[in-house]
């Protein structure tokens, strides 16, 4: 059963809806309205296609918020005699089994303890302050549906914000340059940098998909890289199953509900599959 949190709204969760808020107001009543005008047939299917996005954006971004990231449970201790647990972590000083002194808790492969939650997090991505939550093993494919759709809908509204200033509008040409000035102003300022810098965290997270890593996990695997290198060995990652399974493994096995912030088949994030098991073998 999924867990959720009580959200406790901050000053970066209320910009984020500000934003979002302001994106969608002023791109389907200013942008879409000046240039195909709103209930003309071409604005109606702007308008109802650009809600979509944004109903799924922000249906995304509250699922993010109110889900727990994952809790590791208190009677967690890890079974190092296990045959099907090929990969345990352990301290990188003193080759001991990970234990949190903050939490009094073994620590399952690839968790971490957050400082600002100040709690273990299964499967520890980052902890997010625009969503004022951890994101981890039970929340990361809501987040990254959330970042997908944020993109869709930035350079929508980007290209809808352009088209009516350079295509001869129905409205008034005299009342765009007048009272919707500061509106198209705003929107620039805001949508450019936006898009650039969402695009960028988007690809980002595809490329981390992709080699099943996290972003800690990137983090230490470079340091890790170096040791291997400097000792004549070649580092791997001990959860790169390959492409297509790393993208299975974190948006689920199901294409068709790859685009929604479905998380039913994530499992206890307890232990993770290797490359060193077969094929057949589902995490627990």
């Amino acid at each position: 059963m999924k867990a959720t949190r009580g959200c406790r709204f901050s000053f970066h969760v209320t910009v984020v809806a500000a934003a979002i808020a302001y994106i969608y107001f002023s791109t389907v009543f200013v942008f879409i309205d000046q240039w195909l005008g709103l209930w003309s047939s071409p604005g109606m299917l702007n308008a109802v296609l650009f809600s979509v996005v944004a109903l799924f954006c922000i249906l995304s971004y509250a699922l993010a918020i109110y889900t727990d990231p994952g809790r590791v449970p208190s009677s967690f201790v890890p079974d190092v005699e296990d045959p099907e647990n090929t990969v345990q972590e352990i301290k990188r000083k003193g080759g001991d089994m990970r234990y949190c002194q903050k939490c009094s808790l073994y620590k399952p492969p690839r968790a971490h303890h957050c400082r600002v939650c100040n709690r273990c997090v299964l499967r520890m991505d980052h902890h997010c302050v625009w969503m004022n939550n951890c994101v981890g093993h039970a929340n990361y494919k809501i987040f990254f549906i959330f970042v997908l759709y944020a993109v869709i809908a930035c350079i929508y509204s980007l290209v809808l914000l352009v088209g009516s200033i350079t295509t001869d509008s129905p409205k008034d040409n005299q009342q765009i340059e007048g009272s919707y000035r500061t509106v198209y102003i705003l929107s620039g300022l805001l949508l450019v940098p936006l898009s650039l810098a969402l695009g960028v965290f988007l690809g980002w997270h595809v490329h981390l998909i992709l080699q099943n890593k996290t972003t800690i996990e990137y983090q230490e695997g470079v340091r890790a890289m170096w040791l291997a290198e400097k000792g004549g060995h070649v580092h791997s990652h001990p959860y790169d199953l390959g492409a297509y399974e790393n993208l299975i493994s974190v948006l689920g096995p199901n294409v068709c509900c790859w685009a929604c912030p479905t998380t039913r088949h994530i499992g206890s994030g307890l232990r993770y599959r290797t490359p060193f098991e077969g094929s057949s073998t589902s995490r627990s």
